[in-house]
């Protein structure tokens, strides 16, 4: 069998472990349960993926969202690894047929809603099959004290108690408080886990609060100055999204939107077109972004205060997941607490808590709701501000927010430095051209995001190695064995065109 350092290699291009994934992959192996506390874009996924591959049966993956299994799997067959999710985007007959290549062993790794672990075929199926691992993404739903608390996941136990054996059960969640931490290990009955909490500090992250008298013209501005580049503009409400989106696009911004008022193919449409970067400005509520790894993302806005500083930093944490600079711009107002006090007081109708759990619920949100403004109040250093609040210590001035930089304009040389200092070296920006249209035309003919065939960040590594041969385009971080041999090719190709050298 392959080790994990030989798999890291082959399936995801990678020579070394980010901090905290050796630990919880180390653990998982030796049969422990593990929880895994990481920051968006940390490489939670690897941790479980990998100890699949090398666990004898089947890992279950259970993830709360179509859209989260759908960019796992396609991502995991891209790399070669065979995978696939059972959620209620399949077909009754797509459903049993899945399950049907699950029975014979097809699949390493099985994407699966909680909602579906209840159902008398998945359970049949459980019952016969060698589960060496369950694996819960997005933990913190299972704590009715956490920002997304979701009762399907209250579930996930019930199923587990039923297996004739019990396997391994890994968790990982990327905003987690000490309470939500301990609810996780409680609730889903985490025996003696080994607990790895990287940190919540993005580096590459710049974060800035803004009250603007003009919020669309404060938009506007900060749009205009990423021009070209991709972004997430977040909306309290599907009112504001429109009436956001529209304006953008009037004034000649190539943007579409995201909201639960949408019909599924419209949402379906409008995702594809932000991922495909057909259209690189997604104007949406909460409802957007959970499970989509897009990894070119450099800059996410708030035009409105999000109720909580979970809810802000998953958010403002699906900027610059490839390890670039990214900008997090929040624009605040009064209304926006008006708001989120009306959404605070009515979302709470669950039929899983009784009275005064609601009421507890109700009297903590209102607390978080408290600490989001005191955030966009404060004159302290924002990433310190964002570190407490997670239990850690921050610097008295970290230089990369709006606050320890004082004023917008040295905010953006900050900025600036900032990207330079990241970057390996100036890279030829025809060739990243280059390489970036490659990349969409092979994603189109094969009806896949670009991101799943190579990052932002591979590409630019690629301009700063210019392989000319498989041997040297295997160095490139993020290109592995399956990868190579399926576009190596194409991509040497044009690294040809323009003067490709070996290292």
């Amino acid at each position: 069998m392959k080790d994990k350092y030989e798999l890291l290699k082959e399936y995801f291009g990678y020579d070394s472990f980010r901090p905290g994934q050796e630990h919880l992959i180390d653990s998982i192996l030796k049969g422990r349960d593990v929880l895994g506390i990481m920051p968006t874009g940390a490489g939670k996924s690897i941790c479980y993926q990998i100890p699949a591959l090398m666990l004898p049966g089947i890992t279950l993956v259970i993830s709360p969202l179509i859209s989260l299994m759908k960019d796992q799997v396609e991502s995991l067959n891209q790399a070669g690894i065979h995978a696939a999710y059972l959620n209620s985007s399949l077909t009754y007959n797509q459903y049993l047929k899945a399950l049907s290549f699950a029975r014979q062993g097809r699949y390493k790794i099985i994407y699966v809603a909680p909602e579906r672990l209840a159902t008398m075929e998945f359970l049949a199926f459980s019952m016969q099959a060698e589960i060496s691992m369950i694996s819960v993404d997005e933990a913190h739903c299972v704590s009715q004290w956490g920002q997304d608390f979701r009762p399907s996941y209250l579930k996930i136990v019930d199923f587990i108690d039923q297996l004739p054996v019990r396997p391994v059960i890994s968790a990982f969640t990327a905003t987690a408080t000490a309470q939500v931490r301990d609810d996780i290990i409680r609730i889903l009955k985490l025996d003696r886990p080994a607990l790895t909490t990287t940190g919540f500090d993005r580096k590459n992250l710049f974060f800035q609060t803004e009250r603007p008298k003009n919020k669309f013209q404060a938009l506007i501005h900060y749009v205009e100055q990423f021009r070209g580049q991709s972004g997430v503009i977040y909306c309290l409400t599907r009112k504001t999204v429109e009436e956001v989106c529209r304006k953008l696009v009037q004034a000649g911004y190539p943007a579409t939107r995201y909201h639960a008022g949408l019909s599924d193919a419209e949402r379906q449409k409008n995702q594809e077109d932000f991922i495909y970067d057909t259209k690189p400005i997604m104007v949406a509520t909460n409802a957007f972004g959970m499970g989509i790894d897009k990894s070119n993302v450099r800059y996410v806005i708030h035009y409105n205060m999000p109720k909580n500083m979970e809810g802000y930093y998953q958010e403002a944490g699906r900027a610059g997941r490839d390890g670039e600079p990214a900008r997090c711009i929040l624009l605040y107002g009064a209304k926006d607490v008006t708001v989120n006090r009306y959404f605070i007081a009515h979302n709470n109708r669950n039929d899983e808590l009784s009275e005064a759990d609601r009421a507890l619920v109700q009297e903590q949100d209102e607390e978080r709701l408290k600490q989001m403004v005191n955030y966009c109040m404060t004159k302290k250093c924002l990433r310190t501000f964002i570190l407490n609040y997670f239990g850690e210590e921050g610097p008295d001035n970290c230089g990369s927010c709006s606050n320890c930089t004082s004023v917008e304009g040295r905010a953006s040389d900050a900025y600036k430095q900032k990207r330079r200092n990241i970057k390996t070296d100036e890279i030829d920006t025809e060739l990243f051209d280059a390489l970036r249209a490659l990349r969409l035309s092979i994603a189109k003919e094969n009806k896949i995001p670009p991101y799943l065939i190579f990052s932002d960040k591979t590409l630019k590594d690629m301009c700063a190695v210019r392989p000319k041969n498989k041997t040297d385009f295997m160095t490139v971080p993020g290109v592995g064995i399956v990868k190579c041999n399926r576009y190596g090719e194409a991509f040497l190709r044009v690294l040809k065109e323009y003067g490709g050298k070996s290292i």
